[in-house]
């Protein structure tokens, strides 16, 4: 395929909206007879559920999630276990063949541990993209959780939106971070069709971008600065074909 591959990074929330996340990947399905696709995903909410039912803490700093490496076996078996498979599944309704992966495979991605004060959170840097080049010439759909490991072979939860920009680095595709929001909004609500690295700063400065909307837009600029083309934010819920020709949702730029 000439055209680069699309890395898609979608909620974990997705997987609450049955409906949504079959229309996304029907749409996908529409998308891979012109372009490969590689679908990352995250899994906060089932990650808080069960967190929650075991009674375990559950804490965020500036966003990211505090993963005591005690946390790790649930948390991997949420992301890399029941998220990873029920979206395979779902694909599979939707007429497209997965393969479900974690960061850690195929050495497609390298983790160091961010800051011991988050515990076992991980930064994400490219590794060998010879894995999802061979499943995507394959027509296979790759479905990526935000699981890593360092050199010691040390588990780490990843920061989805992050893990999403760097399968995009390693592959050198368009990136498009899906959630249940439409893309970027200003203080009144409105969407913003274009952004950049100072918009944005005034945004946070003002209060209007914050928590996770910030992951988000951080991850954006960085996936966009390296990988030189604009990042889209938009909603799951609007066709791809729809977020490619720039119809809708957030793009941001380099």
């Amino acid at each position: 395929m000439s055209l680069s591959p699309i890395v898609i990074k979608v909620g974990g929330a997705l997987l609450e909206e049955e409906s949504a996340a079959l229309k996304l990947l029907a749409s996908v399905k529409q998308v891979m007879t012109q372009r490969a696709v590689i679908l990352v995903h995250g899994g906060g909410p089932l990650v808080e559920t069960l967190m929650a039912a075991l009674n375990l803490p559950s804490q965020k700093i500036d966003g990211l999630r505090v993963t005591p490496d005690e946390h790790m076996p649930y948390i991997c078996g949420t992301l890399a276990g029941s998220a990873n498979k029920a979206l395979c599944a779902l694909a599979i309704k939707a007429g497209v063949t997965p393969v479900g992966l974690s960061l850690l495979d195929g050495s497609m991605v390298t983790c160091e541990v961010l800051d011991e004060k988050y515990g076992a959170v991980g930064v994400p840097a490219p590794g060998n993209p010879s894995l999802l080049n061979s499943l995507t010439e394959q027509a296979l759909l790759p479905v990526v959780s935000s699981i890593g490991a360092n050199s010691h072979g040390r588990l780490l939860n990843i920061n989805a939106d992050q893990a999403a920009t760097v399968v995009a680095q390693l592959v050198q595709g368009e990136l498009l971070l899906l959630s249940n929001v439409k893309g970027v909004l200003d203080a009144d609500k409105q969407l913003l069709s274009n952004l950049n690295q100072q918009q944005i700063d005034t945004l946070v400065a003002s209060g209007v971008i914050t928590d996770g909307m910030k992951v988000k837009t951080d991850a954006a600029l960085f996936a966009a600065s390296s990988l030189g083309r604009p990042v889209t934010i938009a909603s799951w819920s609007d066709e791809i074909s729809t977020i490619l020709n720039q119809d809708t949702g957030t793009r941001i730029a380099p």
